[in-house]
């Protein structure tokens, strides 16, 4: 067992120092923006008829922008959370900005994360541990943000408490200070405070959870902490849309081919790109380009200088979706010890149990696929602490994702990789930002911004807006939303008020926007679900062809909703349904409907790794 390692003592004089200051500060733009308060629709924002009057331009009349425009101030290449966050940051402060996404938003790292706002409980311990301070600065800043995505997307995140079970009575110490300094770090962006609970406490907030552990001993307690939690893909997207109605030119699905340079100069001054829908190739023309392709930023930079050094150690995280019976609905759990020392989290999300871990070594590619032994490792990683039966037939859905981290010349094991990110600009005025993590997705972008504008010398006509600017959906959104949609919806197939668990999955995923979905659902008469057990409604796809830049079944069925990461099972019964809904929408003929079909079963087949 051992005894408190100096982790202990270090972090328990953090706490001592700065805790009493954390708990009688109050964060006063938290308080005047608290989504506690009812909060009334903004009145300019739908029209007589329910429907969003200034709706952001469509995909076509994007890409005629993109084609047409002279010349933008800047252009960004990547549609991940720093590209979005990029474009809105751009867009916000009076820059003419362009963003092109080879495939989809989000399609890549940013909808296949841990769907954690976190600060790094990991990485505080590492730097005190190490005495290295720009651990610990990571671990600040990103604690400030997560705070600030919370707040923007309140209806897309939420506060979880995540419990850390203690084995061995020298745990208990332990984690309680390293929790404790965790909340000083955190100072007035915290949630809320941790605390220590009995193990009869433990078991009684997370019943499925084991007093005796064969490998470590009885329960001792469980130190609970706060960090966010929030749906990835459609952050990500709508920060697409909220650049779009900002004004920016966003398309998916449109691939840069190569960068265009300035014949004198030689510095890089656009891209020629491709419309993957209509094969056409064209060329956008900007003061400034940024390349933001995560895992793929290399790739970019290589296309204007073949000999650039390499910047990303890819690493990727796997995860499994088990049924919600392994969790419970508001508590998460870290398991902080395995056997090769990798964490493993098992939360609640979305009705289901999502485990998973991180620091898998990886090779860099579009469409990477769980390992069986990433798998099993997982599983039985949580068997050691769960009462339930782990059970391999119970696994739902596995996705994996490729973490886009900084090499590191002097370490080959990626869990030693920090997760801060690196702003670099090529001799050829390229700018390129990669690395860092989800929670940190705002700050990278005001800091890509600030480098573009000072490399492209661009002249904004405001200051950063991000701080405090909401994604679309969040401005009249509250917690209780929910009942107005219920009370509001006519179900248009039969009488009676709307499901509570329907209403609130609409709010959740549309925020204030919610309102047009059920509007579909009455003048369409869309109002069946899609799948049996799930929530998501037929009129939600024809919503994401209309205001979420939907093109295919693979976009609705992963990222506009979570089905393919929820349940392969019921992802295959919405299809044909999603299909016909589509195919009405944007006036499909036989043939692009067995198309889609067909490559809606192959997306499942991605993610039915490992399910029976």
């Amino acid at each position: 067992a051992g005894g408190p390692h100096p982790f202990l003592l270090r972090s328990a004089a953090i706490a001592a120092a700065g805790g009493l200051a954390v708990v009688a500060f109050v964060d006063r733009e938290e308080y005047a923006s608290s989504n506690l308060i009812m909060k009334k629709i903004p009145s300019n924002l739908f029209d007589e008829h329910g429907y969003p009057k200034r709706p952001a331009p469509t995909r076509e009349e994007q890409v005629q922008r993109l084609r047409k425009e002279e010349e933008f101030d800047v252009l960004i290449i990547g549609g991940g959370a720093t590209g979005t966050g990029m474009a809105v940051d751009a867009t916000t402060r009076g820059l003419k900005t362009a963003m092109v996404e080879a495939n989809d938003f989000a399609s890549g790292t940013s909808s296949r994360s841990t769907k954690l706002a976190h600060g790094g409980v990991r990485y505080l311990e590492k730097a005190v541990k190490n005495f290295d301070y720009s651990q610990l600065h990571l671990v600040f800043e990103a604690l400030s943000e997560r705070k600030r995505l919370l707040r923007n997307a309140p209806h897309l995140s939420r506060a979880l408490p995540i419990m850390t079970p203690c084995y061995h009575y020298w745990e208990v110490p332990y984690y309680w200070a390293g929790m404790k300094a965790y909340d000083v770090l955190a100072g007035s962006q915290g949630l809320t405070m941790s605390r220590f609970i009995t193990p009869f406490e433990a078991v009684r907030q997370f019943p499925t959870l084991r007093t005796e552990n064969v490998h470590e001993g009885t329960l001792k307690g469980s130190i609970v902490y706060y960090d966010g939690q929030f749906n990835d893909a459609r952050l990500c997207l709508l920060l697409a849309c909220t650049a779009a109605e900002e004004g920016a030119a966003v398309a998916n699905y449109t691939e840069v081919v190569d960068l265009l340079k300035d014949e004198k100069s030689g510095r890089v001054c656009g891209a020629r790109v491709r419309d993957k829908l209509s094969g056409k190739v064209f060329e956008v023309k900007a003061k400034q380009v940024v390349n933001a392709c995560g895992p793929f930023s290399d790739s970019v930079r290589k296309m204007s200088d073949s000999k650039a050094r390499s910047l990303v150690a890819p690493s990727s995280g796997v995860h499994v979706t088990l049924p919600d019976y392994y969790s419970v609905e508001g508590y998460g759990m870290i398991v902080p010890k395995t056997r090769d020392g990798r964490v493993v989290f098992l939360l609640p999300w979305e009705g289901h149990t999502i485990a998973g871990t991180t620091d898998s070594e990886s090779e860099i590619t579009f469409n990477p696929r769980p390992s069986e032994k990433d798998i099993k490792f997982i599983l039985e990683a949580i068997e050691d602490y769960l009462s339930v039966k782990v059970r391999r037939e119970d696994v739902s859905s596995a996705w994996s994702g490729i973490r886009p981290l900084i090499s590191n010349p002097d370490s080959n094991d990626t869990s030693e990789l920090v997760r801060d990110h690196l702003i670099m600009t090529d001799k050829n005025g390229l700018v390129t930002i990669c690395g860092g993590k989800w929670t940190t997705y705002r700050l990278m972008a005001e800091q890509g911004v600030d480098q573009a504008i000072s490399v492209g010398n661009l002249q904004p006509k405001s200051k950063c807006k991000t701080p405090t600017l909401r994604v679309v959906g969040g401005d009249g959104y509250h917690v209780a939303l929910h009942t107005e949609i219920a009370q509001e919806y006519i179900v248009p197939h039969r009488p009676g008020a709307i499901d509570t668990r329907v209403a609130k999955h609409l709010t959740h995923a549309y925020g204030d926007r919610a309102r047009v979905v059920t509007k579909i659902a009455e003048d369409k008469k869309l109002g069946h679900r899609l799948a049996r057990g799930h929530p998501q409604l037929e009129a939600e796809v024809a919503y994401a062809v209309r205001y979420e830049y939907c093109t295919g079944v693979e976009d609705f069925l992963a990222r506009r909703t979570r089905l393919a990461f929820l349940d392969v099972r019921a992802a295959e019964q919405a299809l044909p349904k999603v299909v016909e809904i589509m195919s009405k929408e944007m006036n499909w003929g036989w043939f692009r409907r067995r198309k889609e079909l067909s490559k809606g079963r192959e997306l499942l087949k991605t993610f039915a790794k490992g399910t029976q």
